[in-house]
């Protein structure tokens, strides 16, 4: 985010918005991608060396690069790396670097702050402040690549802030970061996980994007769910299924279902069994368990019963697995991610 409000931010602009801008100053339109692969590559508009002159000038003059500044960097003990980005107005983020066999991933961030108020999460500890603008979402990647020296292959919009909260600028991002004169990261290769708005999830079902979505479910009951998620109160799990199935049949991806377990709360036999008769039989789906994480503000401890938890739902038919914990030394694990430095 930039306060000088009289110049444009072309790392949040598509192609075809950059072409028009350069209609108007009588620039051929192939100047536009041009443009856009030099962005997505992280250059400066200085570095744009097959512009003219005269061209970068224009764009010095009139439009600025929006890039976030590592604040703090962090690395665990088993290689995941987490930043604290400070944004350009002084507002922090959090996203986490992970090597996996198969490739690399970066879990980003969507809004400084979160208003979904779960209460395992330390993201939402301090409200939300703002949305993040599709280039600050960008800006995440090619800070961790430039980094790194390594390429992002996946995306998992599970870092701070509710992806769904900020329904327009994230389907922007999500176009720009597809785009093959750019990232090119395949939607296959993205994660979108969400607490459950229902409408968002209808209205992104028709985005004509085969990105993996990601539910937050963490209860078999409407009564549990909302003790432990307040947003769950505007919507029964009931009308959540209903969208995922519609998002399934729009899609044709398969739904991944989180459940954080938390000893003494959602984490019986009962509790499991309760959730295989729950999840739709009309559609495939995954459970993705998730052992709590610690946060200093919150009491929650690691259930004993996650061995017995997914051995449960995989003899009643549900395809489950227990995520593997990353970055917990460096609080980088699910729900430790928050808008502070450390």
């Amino acid at each position: 985010m930039n306060t000088n409000n009289s110049k444009i931010n072309i790392l949040n602009m598509t192609i075809g918005e950059l072409s028009a801008l350069l209609a108007g100053i009588g620039e051929p339109s192939y100047r536009a991608e041009q443009i856009f692969t030099w962005l997505h590559k992280g250059v400066d508009i200085g570095g744009m060396s097959n512009l003219s002159k005269k061209l970068r000038e224009y764009l010095f003059e009139n439009a600025y690069v929006d890039k976030l500044k590592i604040a703090q960097k962090l690395t665990s003990s088993d290689g995941t790396v987490k930043y604290v980005f400070e944004l350009g107005d002084d507002e922090l983020i959090e996203s986490v670097f992970m090597r996996y066999n198969h490739g690399t991933s970066l879990c980003l961030s969507s809004q400084v702050g979160c208003r979904m108020g779960c209460k395992f999460c330390a993201s939402t500890l301090h409200g939300l402040k703002r949305n993040l603008e599709p280039s600050e979402m960008l800006g995440q990647i090619l800070a961790a690549q430039k980094d790194t020296g390594e390429r992002v292959d996946g995306l998992v919009l599970m870092g701070v802030g509710e992806p769904l909260d900020n329904y327009a600028n994230v389907v922007k991002f999500l176009r720009l970061v597809n785009c093959e004169q750019g990232l090119n990261i395949g939607y296959r290769h993205i994660s979108l996980s969400t607490c459950g708005l229902v409408e968002k999830i209808k209205q992104l079902a028709n985005e004509d994007m085969a990105i993996t979505l990601s539910v937050s479910l963490h209860a078999s009951d409407d009564k549990e769910r909302a003790a432990l998620m307040p947003s769950a109160n505007k919507w029964s799990l009931g009308e959540l299924l209903d969208a995922c199935v519609y998002y399934f049949k729009k899609t044709g991806r398969r739904i991944s279902f989180e459940y954080t377990l938390i000893d003494g709360v959602n984490d019986s036999v009962q509790h499991a069994e309760r959730l295989a008769r729950l999840l739709p039989k009309t559609m495939p789906c995954h459970v993705n368990l998730i052992p709590v994480n610690k946060i200093a503000e919150r009491t929650y401890n690691k259930s004993p019963n996650v061995i017995q938890f997914n051995s449960t739902l995989n003899r009643l038919g549900i395809n489950s697995t227990v995520r593997r914990s990353l970055g917990a030394d460096i609080n980088a694990s699910c729900g430790q991610l928050r808008n502070v430095m450390k």
